[in-house]
């Protein structure tokens, strides 16, 4: 999910700046071939041109992403150069202001500014360094500044200057999202805890509270607050933030470790005692272990040095978000704003659905499935506790930002790989009542807003600049799209019902999800949106059409993936498909030089959404898109596409393209570079395509996995020899151009050869990924 707004940012050729084309030293030394997956990884991929990724420290789904804020709405951006503070909370990738809670910046002297962007401290590129887990950073005030985390805790260290007015800054009324209120108190000479009221996102949202405690490894020798431009010193309460006073003089380090409960003060302090105690280096080489056990389940051979330290980096990014969400004492507060207890799982938060439901629940479905359980059954107590499933959650909270029904082919899709045991009813009365209604007038939720049109008409209406009654977006504003992604979660719905024993509700999820031809205009060939009365709207021209969220009819016109043969049907055949497939990924000039026709011609700034008739690998909308080539019987395409595109993907600042959304983008650079990508989102249709290395292995767990992993083999695979000539699955000649899940749980080897030309492979009929009925 993005702003829908456009800046026109460069992202093609060389990087402009100099500051930009040159990554921290540290973070892009080539590896040694022994080196530590962690070495591979290099944070700062995707702080320039709006990636909106952070640098700092955080652990595989932690609850805590220890980083510095530089001034941007999201947190960092690698082309500013002061430090406001390094905070406690951040997403990776979104596009609007959310989190920075607690901005901590450590200065020197007396304490006369209160406002970050005033005290925000200068620094260099060149001092700074980051790791998974680690951050650190040398200021231009002298001060070094090193940050660690674990699953709920920061720890901050700090290198002062000799001085006996070294200060800890604790700035709790400002932060990314908007002030609701704040409360700061020093219990003694070693603890500050504060509680902080925020709400917003894209759009306002109902208030959430974040409580936070922190402790000092020793006695600060001065302490003071302020509330708004007012300082005290001595004062022990405030609303605005705390300074702390250490004498560096002898000794120079100061650390600190910070616990969050987004529950109560009881619980971070349940949180510090839980995960604090242990020194930085400490808390450091445990996250650095967290990490390269995560790194490890996929290990990767050949290509170069470059696309390896991406994919890992990439990898990385993926097992950022969800976050955990309760306490060590498994108490959290949900979604009706009470407090629960999990028992048994992992409570999770923080749900970017509009874009996660596409690639990322599956790389963890694979990976990670025993945490991907515990996220599915954390939306189902979400559902279960508020009464209505989540569209865009953070943290307690609906934002109800993004259209759609995004969460039926996240939890569908958790069902088709078997990790809903024990909670498919569960889940499926949830996603029932959700396909079938609206949330009532008193709920925070918007849900599928427009499904009283959508059910009588088989169409969402299109009803330009819509607000809905509360907080978010609205579906109608996005008629057309919202038609699609309805219709795409009613398909997915009905294979699960289906599964379940309610034929009835399968067969009538499985009619509505042919709704997306009510949209189709013979005139023009391509989707459109219709009005109320339902006439067709907008203009003729499909890349200035209207009502499609964050893209065009050109973008939307392959987001069929349950019924590509009937949409190839519709659009005139395999031929005219294929022709205009061709014009949409520009594809003879791909053939001539793919890399500048990703660069030019297919992107043309982090939020270019729309006046496009091009495919726009950096948005959600058309991330399926080049694996339409496989059901229109030239499968060879799709690997011409999707290697083309993996090259905007980068070991540079600049290297992501567009917001990265919770690991949204990062998985798809994952798992097209091993050649399996989940085609049909919510169910367990995995298409293929040739892999960027020689060897992928990839180690599963076999509670889900009995084969207990699976080898990917490409000998010789490059750009010159990238056409897949035959695959073998298990010793076994395999034809078709996808597998499914049950394959993969007993699949050991998945063997390709690739030469330099396209080959017969994948074109037979029966070939294609299967239709949703």
């Amino acid at each position: 999910m993005r702003r829908t707004r456009r800046l026109r940012l460069c992202l093609a050729g060389a990087v402009a700046a100099s500051a930009l084309s040159a990554a921290p030293q540290a973070a892009r030394a080539a590896a040694p071939p022994d080196a530590r997956l962690t070495d591979l990884v290099n944070p700062f991929i995707g702080t320039a041109n709006e990636g909106n990724t952070f640098p700092g420290a955080a652990v595989p789904f932690g609850m805590v992403q220890f980083s510095p804020d530089t001034g941007h709405n999201t947190g960092y951006d690698y082309a500013q150069h002061k430090i406001r503070g390094f905070s406690l909370v951040h997403l990776s990738g979104v596009g609007c202001r959310i989190g920075g809670d607690l901005p901590v910046l450590p200065t020197t002297g007396e304490v006369t500014r209160t406002d970050y962007a005033k005290y925000a401290a200068g620094f260099r590129h060149d001092t700074e360094e980051a790791s998974p887990g680690y951050y650190r950073v040398a200021l231009d005030s002298g001060v070094e500044a090193e940050l660690t985390a674990s699953a709920r805790t920061g720890v901050q260290r700090y290198t002062f200057p000799a001085t006996d007015k070294a200060n800890v800054l604790i700035d709790a009324g400002q932060a990314l999202h908007r002030m609701v209120s704040t409360e700061v108190e020093i219990l003694d000479d070693r603890t500050v805890r504060t509680a902080i009221t925020g709400r917003g996102f894209c759009k306002d949202t109902v208030p959430y509270t974040v409580h936070t405690i922190t402790r000092f490894d020793r006695p600060f020798t001065a302490h003071g607050t302020w509330d708004g431009a007012t300082v005290t010193p001595g004062a022990r309460t405030g609303r605005g933030g705390a300074y702390l006073r250490f004498d560096t003089r002898h000794d120079r380090s100061v650390e600190a470790t910070t616990a969050l409960s987004y529950v109560d003060a009881a619980g971070a302090e349940v949180n510090l005692g839980a995960e604090g105690g242990r020194s930085f280096d400490a808390v450091r080489e445990a996250a650095r272990r967290a990490w390269e056990r995560r790194l490890s389940g996929i290990r990767v051979r050949g290509g170069d040095a470059v696309r390896r330290r991406t994919f890992y980096s990439a990898l990385y990014r993926s097992f950022l978000a969800p976050n955990v969400g309760n306490d060590a004492d498994g108490r959290y507060t949900g979604w009706d704003q009470r407090v629960h207890r999990a028992e048994g799982f992992t409570y999770y938060q923080n749900w970017s659905l509009w874009d996660t439901y596409r690639t990322q629940a599956q790389l963890l479905a694979l990976l990670a499935p025993r945490e991907s359980r515990d996220m599915a059954i954390s939306v189902i107590h979400v559902a279960e506790e508020s009464g209505w499933l989540p569209k865009w959650g953070y943290g307690t909270v609906e934002t109800n930002v993004m259209t759609g029904d995004p969460v039926t082919p996240f939890l569908t899709n958790a069902f088709q790989q078997g990790l809903l045991g024990g909670y498919e009813e569960r889940a499926y009365r949830a996603l029932r009542r959700n396909a079938d209604g609206v949330p009532p007038a008193a709920s925070p939720a918007v849900g599928r807003d427009a499904n009283p049109d959508y059910i009588a008409r088989g169409y969402a209406p299109w009803i330009a600049g819509h607000e809905p009654p509360k907080s978010g977006h609205s579906d109608y504003a996005y008629g057309a799209s919202a038609t699609l992604e309805y219709a795409l979660s009613d398909a997915m719905l009905a294979q699960m019902a289906r599964a379940l024993g309610h034929r009835e509700d399968a067969a009538r999820y499985a009619a509505r999800s042919r709704s997306y031809r009510n949209l189709f205009d013979p005139t023009t060939g391509f989707f459109r949106a219709r009005d109320t009365s339902g006439a067709f709207a907008g203009p003729w021209s499909p890349a200035q059409s209207v009502g499609f969220h964050e893209g065009t009819a050109w973008q939307y016109q392959w987001m069929v993936p349950q019924d590509l043969p009937g949409m190839i049907r519709l659009s005139g055949g395999r031929r005219l498909a294929n022709d205009r497939l061709d014009e949409f990924f520009a594809y003879r000039q791909l053939l001539k030089d793919p890399e500048r026709t990703a660069r030019e011609v297919w992107v043309n700034g982090p939020y270019a959404y729309y006046d496009t008739d091009k495919y726009n690998p950096q948005n959600e909308p058309d991330l399926v898109a080049p694996y339409t080539y496989l059901s229109t019987g030239q499968p060879w395409k799709t690997t011409d596409v999707v290697h083309a595109a993996l090259t905007l993907f980068t070991d540079e600042p600049t290297g992501l393209t567009g917001n990265d959304d919770l690991g949204t983008m990062s998985a798809w650079d994952v798992l097209s570079s091993i050649g399996l990508f989940p085609v049909q989102p919510g169910y367990h249709t995995w298409g293929l395509s040739t892999p960027v290395f020689d060897r992928v292995d990839l180690r599963l767990d076999r509670r889900y996995y009995p084969s207990g992993g699976l080898t990917v083999t490409a000998p010789g695979t490059s750009r010159e020899n990238r056409y897949i000539q035959t695959v073998r699955a298990d010793g076994a000649r395999h034809e078709r151009t996808y597998l499914t899940t049950d394959a993969l749980r007993s699949l050991r080897t998945l063997r390709y050869t690739v030469g330099p030309r396209p080959s017969s492979w994948g074109t037979a009929a029966g070939a294609a990924p299967p239709v949703l009925r």
